[in-house]
């Protein structure tokens, strides 16, 4: 068992911690949850013992192991081997065994009766038992399993550990904890340097995984899989949640809704009591009553609201309309070194489709992405693009190609035409840049924070075909909600990057897989992809002999062809129906969220001049502003059911399309 014990850390006027407990059992499957900038690394690292803290704080059972892996990777130096550097996970059961042939080799010299060869005896049968234990005869194979399951190869097995990059010495790091199956594995962010394959292996082994974890993550349907418990860092103290992240996120609503009545009360009693103090103040007859106020209000522990960025929405800014075909890619072919990449790749989008693009570590996504936004050339090939299609892309170095000299602000308004103040706020909210965050200059954000901010600016700008790799890498769980639901309602086309089944799974209609050098398209979401995967893999008959499979037929592929373009014609005609049917309510949708969003500005300023005291004290200014403010929520209330009437309409149309 490990403890932490009232943990307590202050800078300035803000708790990181306030007396923190937390205790972990063998077994728990724990996923530690909370807003970017909580300090969930930090506790993290206080319980690997990375990082210090006061005696007693952090306490463990005798023999209770405990590994850490954290977000990025140091340098390796290691002269070893991937083989060997991953074997050294194992160097207390080497050493053991390298003194277990020791004592064989001894006793071949000790006389059977003496005292030492009984010891010798002794020692080895205690070395034969740890071994035992230790699995050291399946040393290799369970090596071997777990680095391919993470996605290297045999041929990888003997190249330098330190010619890799940082992503796969990430994958090594893992290999290494997970070989030494500690007590407790502490993991922040392990899957951001997995492909969906190596995630998917990830998840089935810790299922099986006999000892407990804390696990921090942005990746939902991760989390959902391998915890059994939510631990969710907030102003400073954890609260504890008796399931998964879905579970955590059900529960949380209820458990929001009675903290925000107790807090709502609590304000309540406490402006009353203001204004008691403020009005009899200077009466000497009430001087007792205003004191014994005052008191009640300095003994007051004053509830405070957990940090909530759901509140926050945007939309992208309306796609230009574009042609039908959005996209059609013939016969391209891409190689680096000699190494073909992808060849022959053939490919057609329409307007309207999103796309997720998945294979594993170093198959080409990234590539493939680069040449359909032209930031590379293919080696052959042709990539065209339909009418009137504006593109924007989203890679890791547009955050190197931002101005430094501009502020977070200035960096969307200056690119961006029509945005207004609140709508940039909004967008930059959204991805975590708030209140004076935004009046940073960029030369000094870090390398997170610049890449939030390119994708910000990326999607100000309109278009109506967007290409974005790994978008979520710098996101945490409410900032990719608010992303996924605009990617949601965008009207554009969208082919995105991304190991985050959770974020792309509600969105997405395709699915492009990069293998082996060839590209095919499947109908459907990531989910979908899996398990027509798995199905593919348990109906495959056991091979018989080494004969090849037959390949098709030309008059079969004919026919596959011909149906492809029947199936592209009907849903294109469906999608023109949808756009026609749809059109007014859509338009009666964007006016009334146009509208709505004006009245809730007027209604916030409208409550903050009803909060202000002294408007108590004029009726009649009391009464004009009331008036004004009843007015103003019945014409929300209005627009509101505008909008919702609409939006059935739509739904309605959706749903008897097959959308």
């Amino acid at each position: 068992m490990l403890s932490v014990n009232n943990l307590d850390i202050q800078f300035g006027k803000k708790h990181l911690f306030k007396n923190v407990s937390l205790q972990i059992y063998e077994g728990n499957r724990i996923g530690l949850i909370g807003v970017n900038g909580a300090g969930k690394t930090t506790l993290l690292k206080i319980m690997a013992g990375v990082s210090g803290t006061d005696d007693g704080v952090v306490t463990k059972a005798k023999h209770f192991s405990v590994a850490y892996l954290p977000q990025e990777s140091e340098a390796l130096t290691s002269k070893n081997s991937l083989y060997e550097e991953a074997k050294s996970a194992f160097s207390a059961l080497i050493q053991k065994q390298e003194e277990a042939q020791s004592l064989h080799e001894q006793l071949a010299h000790l006389d059977a009766d003496g005292d030492a060869f009984k010891s010798a005896m002794e020692r080895l049968a205690e070395l034969e038992h740890y071994l035992h234990d230790g699995a050291i005869y399946s040393l290799q194979a369970n090596i071997e399993k777990i680095l391919f399951g993470l996605g290297f190869k045999s041929e990888d097995l003997e190249a330098p550990a330190s010619s890799f990059s940082g992503g796969w010495i990430m994958r090594l790091m893992l290999a290494k904890i997970l070989l030494a199956e500690p007590s407790l594995l502490l993991l922040d962010e392990p899957t951001n340097h997995l492909d969906i394959e190596s995630l998917t292996w990830l998840e089935n082994f810790l299922l099986t995984y006999k000892g407990a974890m804390v696990i921090i993550s942005h990746d939902r349907a991760f989390l959902d899989k391998v915890t059994n418990q939510t631990v969710e860092l907030s102003l400073g103290r954890l609260t504890s949640y008796k399931g998964n992240y879905s579970f955590y996120v059900k529960e949380k609503e209820e458990r929001r809704a009675i903290e925000k009545a107790a807090y709502d009360n609590q304000q309540a009693k406490i402006n009353q009591t203001m204004r008691f103090v403020e009005r009899f103040r200077s009466k000497s007859t009430k001087a007792k009553q205003v004191q014994s106020r005052v008191k009640q209000l300095e003994k007051m522990e004053i509830l405070e609201l957990a940090e909530d960025e759901h509140q926050i929405k945007f939309r992208f800014p309306p796609a230009p309309d574009s042609g039908r075909d959005v996209l059609e890619v013939q016969g391209l072919n891409k190689s680096y070194n000699g190494k073909k990449v992808f060849s022959d790749v053939n490919l057609q989008l329409q307007r309207g489709d999103k796309v997720a693009v998945v294979g594993v570590n170093g198959a080409g996504k990234s590539t493939l992405l680069k040449i359909l936004s032209t930031e590379i050339k293919s080696d052959s090939g042709t990539v065209k693009y339909g009418a009137n299609v504006k593109l924007s892309y989203f890679g890791q170095h547009q955050a190197q190609e931002l101005s430094r000299a501009l502020t977070v602000f200035d960096t969307i308004n200056l690119e961006t035409e029509g945005l207004t103040v609140t709508t940039i706020r909004s967008l930059l909210g959204a991805f975590l840049f708030r209140g004076e965050d935004v009046d940073k200059k960029v030369e000094v954000l870090s390398g997170g924070e610049k890449s939030r901010l390119a994708l910000a600016k990326m999607i100000a700008t309109p278009a109506n075909l967007m290409l974005l790799d790994e978008p979520t890498n710098h996101l945490d769980m409410s900032s990719q909600e608010i992303l996924q639901e605009a990617m949601a309602q965008y009207d554009g086309t969208i082919i995105v990057v991304s190991h985050n089944r959770y974020f792309v799974d509600s969105f997405i209609n395709k699915v492009i897989e990069v293998k082996n050098g060839h590209i095919a398209l499947y109908e459907g979401n990531v989910a979908e992809y899996l398990r027509k995967l798995e199905q593919l893999n348990e109906s495959a008959p056991a091979p018989k002999n080494n004969k090849p499979t037959p390949p098709e037929t030309s008059q079969e592929n004919a026919e596959k062809t011909e149906n492809r373009k029947e199936q592209r014609r009907l849903e294109a005609e469906k999608r023109q129906e949808r756009s026609r049917r749809i059109k007014a309510y859509k338009k009666t949708v964007e006016e009334a969220e146009q509208k709505v969003e004006e009245l809730e500005l007027e209604k916030s300023e409208l409550e903050a001049t009803m909060a202000d005291p002294d408007l108590y004290n004029d009726q009649k200014a009391w009464a004009e502003v009331s008036r004004q403010y009843e007015d103003c929520k019945r014409r929300l209330e209005r627009w509101y059911e505008r909008w919702e009437e609409a939006q059935q309409e739509i739904d309605a149309i959706d749903a008897e399309l097959g959308f």
